[in-house]
């Protein structure tokens, strides 16, 4: 088994609901917008964001400023209040100490997920990224493992893990997609989907459970 080691991004690695917040909360401020404005997007991006939310927002309450201008000033208030904790970003470094490859596999835009990493330092510490946005699909989907996989340059063949907090996505993708794999609890378990190898309630006990790991 190879020691490939894939994450997922928001509430695995980075804390997004409270990047979310400080950002939505900044925008609505910078533009003076009404709390029923403020309210609408906190519900609506609370999943996922992506350009077209911004251009149904100018629609519902008219607003003025260019639909691409206020996903770019979303895009960079996400990336100066995401976060990363210290000992996440020390552990996946003892990781590539220890010849693991790194992958995240992400949904969401593109730009947004990249600015993510490359704000909070997480960039500089994994072999390959694979967002759901460049090909237009979503975890579970098996080609996008099989992109990150690829941009870390392996194969899933040779299998490796899976680390996230969603269910469906990252743990019932894992499994289809042949890897091991460990989920952060939270989320509801939905009925009849494989049960994950290990269940942690933090993605460090994750990265402790990789490093105990033996090549096999």
């Amino acid at each position: 088994m190879y020691r490939l080691a894939l994450f997922d991004l928001d509430g695995t690695l980075a804390d997004r609901q409270s990047a979310l917040s400080d950002a939505v909360a900044g925008l609505c401020r910078v533009h003076a917008l009404a709390p029923t404005t403020e309210q609408w997007l906190r519900t609506e991006l609370v999943d996922r964001a992506n350009a077209a939310d911004f251009a149904r927002l100018r629609e519902v309450f008219g607003l003025d400023t260019p639909a691409a201008q206020l996903w770019q000033e979303y895009v960079s208030l996400m990336a100066a209040a995401v976060t990363c904790r210290p000992e996440v970003l020390e552990g996946l470094a003892r990781l590539r100490k220890a010849a693991w490859t790194i992958g995240i596999i992400t949904n969401g835009a593109g730009d947004i997920q990249r600015a993510k990493l490359a704000a909070t330092g997480l960039a500089d510490l994994v072999d390959g990224v694979a967002v759901s946005g460049d090909l237009e699909i979503r975890k579970p989907d098996l080609r996008l493992f099989e992109l990150a996989a690829t941009r870390c340059g392996v194969s899933l063949a040779g299998g490796g893990w899976m680390i996230g907090d969603n269910p469906a996505g990252d743990i019932g993708g894992g499994h289809q997609a042949g890897l091991r794999t460990i989920w952060l609890r939270g989320r509801p378990w939905p009925d009849g989907l494989p049960t994950a190898n290990h269940i942690v309630d933090d993605v460090t006990d994750a990265i402790t459970i990789l490093l105990n790991e033996t090549s096999e």
